[in-house]
């Protein structure tokens, strides 16, 4: 989602951008080998002292299993952080050799961790702002050729449904590096619509993409004090599809598609 950032350093443009007929070359991308290894890494334990995976899947099993039902990294210690961003670098080997470049980068994402849990939603996640605000998706959306929709709906003291939400443009920087520069942000609240701020913009590296899943590492913004943090996106959809074409109709309903749900 987007951070305010400084608008500094000259930008490389790559001649071409993001395309939805473009291919994912050279890496084979992860499909599931079964749906017991699937589930049963889903479900292991986020304390579990076990090696890191070496395969793509297990690896995104993994991942998954440390982020799910954390309310997007939150309620993670700092050690438990640590192991995420383990699996995240050992993922990395596997991506794409040229992510921007890869049509699956195209969809709805939903924000299953951030490595700054309070980045997200900006303000409304913050320790005081978790205390009025029930956050209830966080969807960011990336539309052919150069579109992204950031959207965050929460729920104010359990009483106001809200909804804040935010227009980008995608520029790729290279193969690997985008950056999106968002119109000011738009809260609706009740029957209340209104923009407010400015301009901000984000650079982000993405790391790791497959058919469900997309990593991404925001670059350091030292003026505004960051560091620079990852994400991990669900592709609902495609996992949905993914789940349907190995489980017969029997064994979906128990499911009821919320299998990554933060």
């Amino acid at each position: 989602m987007a951070t305010a950032a400084s608008a500094s350093t000259a930008l490389i443009r790559v001649p071409q951008l993001l395309s939805s007929t473009s291919t994912c070359r050279n890496i084979p991308l992860h499909r599931p080998c079964s749906i017991k290894t699937r589930v049963s890494g889903i479900y292991a334990s986020v304390s579990a002292a076990t090696p890191l995976p070496t395969r793509p899947d297990h690896l995104v099993a993994s991942i998954v299993s440390k982020v799910i039902q954390t309310d997007r990294g939150v309620l993670l210690t700092r050690d438990e952080h640590q192991k995420v961003a383990e699996v995240a670098t050992e993922l990395q080997r596997f991506c794409v050799d040229e992510p921007v470049k890869c049509p699956l980068i195209f969809g709805e994402w939903d924000v299953l961790y951030c490595s700054n849990p309070t980045s997200p939603g900006g303000g409304y996640r913050s320790s005081l702002g978790r205390l009025f605000f029930k956050t209830n998706e966080m969807i960011q959306v990336v539309e052919a050729p150069d579109t992204v929709r950031n959207r965050v709906s929460f729920s104010l003291l359990g009483l106001l449904e809200g909804e804040v939400s935010l227009k980008g443009k995608l520029t790729a920087l290279d193969e690997k590096w985008i950056q999106v520069v968002f119109e000011p942000p738009e809260l609706k609240v009740g029957g209340l619509e209104f923009t407010y701020g400015g301009e901000s913009e984000v650079k982000l590296e993405i790391t790791y993409i497959d058919e469900t899943i997309r990593l991404g590492k925001v670059s350091p913004a030292p003026k505004l004090g960051s560091r620079g943090w990852f994400w991990v996106f669900v592709d609902f959809i495609r996992t949905i599809i993914g789940f349907m074409s190995q489980l017969d109709t029997a064994h979906v309903g128990p499911w009821k598609f919320l299998l990554y749900r933060a």
